[in-house]
């Protein structure tokens, strides 16, 4: 399996979550998820854009190439925290995603905002 729909699956398994779960961020059901990922349908602009606010890179998704990510504006912390990861054995790193995909599920989980985002307000 190759094109959209694998690499929209591969980000829905990057992101840690079902296809149930991640049809019901993009606003369809599981069997619609399901049939966008084994190539049976191909997913709606407005699919496509709920998705991405929960982080799936649709640059990714549609061509194959990652989104480019920006470095040099990492704040110190940020920085050390890439660092160690990089420096972890790979079961720690997934160890590592599991964590932080839980926490930021739960984090948009009310209100569909991230926590650093109401704080700002």
């Amino acid at each position: 399996m190759s094109g959209i729909g694998s690499r929209l699956r591969q980000e829905r398994e990057r992101l840690g979550l079902s296809q149930k779960n991640f049809g019901e961020i993009g606003g369809v059901e599981a069997n619609a998820q399901g049939k966008y990922e084994n190539g049976g349908r191909a997913p709606k602009a407005d699919y496509l854009s709920r998705v991405a606010e929960r982080g799936v890179d649709i640059l990714y998704v549609l061509t194959g190439t990652p989104t480019p990510t920006q470095l040099e504006n990492l704040s110190q912390i940020e920085e050390k925290v890439l660092g160690n990861y990089r420096a972890m054995f790979k079961e720690d790193q997934d160890a590592i995603h599991r964590l932080t995909s839980t926490l930021a599920e739960h984090s948009t989980s009310s209100n569909g905002k991230s926590r650093s985002s109401t704080q700002d307000s």
